[in-house]
């Protein structure tokens, strides 16, 4: 092949990943006008739910910790903090950015799926087949990290951060923007950390990984984690230890999918040899 013609192959595969972005780009901002349009739904009923004292999460602990430790902690009456614009503009701009969030977590399945239709013609017949249910295992992992983050960790960050002084003398008056900045930061964070098992499916599959390399490096792996739980999480014992327990639920899955594959690469060898 002449260095023309390879010259223009190379081209006209940018062209199509060009396109390909696109299209996830469109998906994005229709979802984020359709969202945009249902602003009671996104602001007051979602985004603004974990600020409210009768949001689910806050009823559910108020109950077992009255069950459990005769305890009134999660029981509230009122938000410690209240929430405020101090810009004209302010609340307009996080009504945009907000619904370009939602649209981008609502079009993540989608993009997954461009991503493969862009990388699946390079693979073989037998790799396209089993690389398929990456698409909605990517996604349902996504889905679970966001749910996860919003019902648990959202609501104990906005309750201890927002509830949390200094000195009596200062009261929390939390702008609508860092309000909104945390809430989405925390779910983003969850929703690509539950993507843990599936990134150890492809390290394996590269040679990168391997689950004796993981069950070796286990104890450094809870530090890591620990460490993870404090950046996500406001700073108290609890709310850590709940972040804590579900990854390493799925460190100790992402061991069983690196040996899965381990398995699948020796007898391959075998095969072949």
């Amino acid at each position: 092949m002449s260095s023309g013609q390879a010259e223009m192959s190379f081209l006209e595969h940018l062209e199509e990943l060009r396109w390909h972005i696109v299209r996830s780009v469109i998906a994005i901002l229709v979802l984020a006008i359709v969202l945009f349009t249902q602003k009671s739904l996104l602001i007051d009923s979602l985004l603004m739910g974990p600020a409210t004292p009768g949001f689910f999460t806050y009823d559910f602990f108020c109950y077992w910790s009255g069950r459990l430790w005769n305890g009134d902690t999660f029981c509230l009456d009122e938000m410690p903090f209240s929430l405020q614009n101090v810009e004209m503009a302010g609340q307009f701009s996080v009504h945009i950015w907000v619904s370009l969030i939602g649209g981008f977590i609502m079009a993540f399945p989608y993009m997954l799926w461009e991503t493969w239709r862009f990388i699946s013609p390079g693979l073989k017949d037998s790799e396209r087949r089993a690389s398929r249910w990456v698409i909605w295992v990517c996604s349902l992992l996504f889905g679970i990290g966001v749910v996860f983050a919003y019902y648990l960790i959202v609501p104990l960050s906005v309750q201890f951060l927002g509830g949390y002084k200094v000195s009596e003398m200062v009261q929390n008056q939390v702008t609508i923007t860092s309000y909104l900045n945390t809430v989405s930061s925390i779910l983003l964070a969850c929703a690509i950390l539950f993507e843990l098992p599936l990134v150890i499916y492809f390290l394996s599959k590269a040679g990168l990984v391997t689950p004796q390399w993981m069950r070796t490096y286990r104890r450094h792996a809870l530090v890591v984690t620990l460490i993870i739980s404090a950046i996500i999480t406001p700073p108290d014992i609890s709310s850590q230890i709940l972040v804590s327990i579900p990854v390493l639920i799925l460190y100790q899955l992402s061991i069983y999918v690196s040996a899965y594959v381990h398995r699948g690469r020796n007898q391959d060898a075998k095969m072949s040899s």
